[in-house]
């Protein structure tokens, strides 16, 4: 039955924001806008809270949210975990233990609407609002992120330029809002007027069109150290959004894998992650 809902729902959404448009576009445009925000799963469940409630540190306040810290205090220098859609801080878990052999401390947190943290919905830019607090408040030198996490640390470094931060660490991470938006559409099967009104509203919210929001484009100014992987055969976000991303980002590295899937929790990414931070 759900498979035959999930199935259904969408091309529904697609014809209802189709009829919107003809009567209010701005209105078409902000609803499938928060559909595509809206956060489905990522809390915390069983299997995950023992290793996670130890850990546990502070809520701060961030956007508007209350946000889960966890930490795992060490004597060498701090590392500010960014997971990814849908997730929680436990996705980090291996390389929590890699990183806790070498010492290192350790920052991880929820973003809204996922883990312990507030909120139903989660877009890039409220992210970096949160990875922000993060920054400012806990002066990490690394940060590593996945998927949209890995998205969120370049964005957040295109406004912010945080000069304490040395190196930073993408994992399967997208590159261009463009291609996001057009998989939206495609799996909503929405036409090009609520599109167009859209990007407009996404402009008015962002002062960005879907087309500039791109971190190939926002790595030209980026001077930090770059670490990339990103799998060849990668379902969720296309291997070709590394390789723009390596291409434009001057002091970056591209680790290319095949068959470790999006995810990447295996020892020899998180070996190769270390590797790189103690270099």
């Amino acid at each position: 039955m759900k498979k035959l809902i999930s199935k259904i729902l969408p091309p529904l959404y697609g014809q209802y924001f189709n009829m919107l448009s003809l009567f209010n576009q701005k209105k078409a445009a902000k609803s499938a806008f928060n559909l595509f925000c809206t956060i489905r799963k990522g809390r915390v469940n069983e299997k995950q809270k023992p290793f996670l409630d130890k850990a546990k540190s502070s809520i701060e306040e961030a956007a508007g949210h209350h946000i889960q810290v966890y930490r795992w205090r060490g004597s060498a220098e701090t590392v500010l975990l960014v997971h990814g859609w849908e997730s929680n801080s436990f996705r980090w878990r291996n390389l929590i233990q890699k990183l806790r052999e070498s010492d290192f401390n350790i920052l991880a947190f929820d973003a809204p609407g996922h883990g312990y943290s507030s909120g139903n919905q989660l877009y890039v830019p409220l992210y970096s609002e949160c990875l922000q607090v993060m920054i400012e408040k806990y002066r990490p030198k690394y940060l590593v992120g996945h998927s949209v996490g890995g998205m969120t640390l370049l964005y957040n470094d295109f406004k912010h330029q945080n000069p304490e931060i040395d190196k930073m660490v993408t994992i399967g991470s997208p590159s261009e809002f463009e291609e996001i938006m057009a998989h939206y559409q495609s799996l909503l099967g929405f036409n090009k007027r609520v599109m167009r009104s859209l990007d407009d509203y996404i402009f008015n919210r962002f002062n960005m069109y879907i087309a500039d929001f791109s971190s190939s484009k926002f790595v030209t100014s980026n001077t930090k150290k770059g670490l990339l992987f990103h799998d060849r055969l990668d379902a969720i976000a296309p291997y070709h959004a590394s390789q723009k991303v390596h291409r434009d980002w001057k002091d970056s590295q591209l680790i290319t894998t095949e068959g470790l899937g999006h995810s990447m929790h295996q020892e020899e990414v998180n070996h190769q992650i270390v590797d790189f931070l103690k270099a």
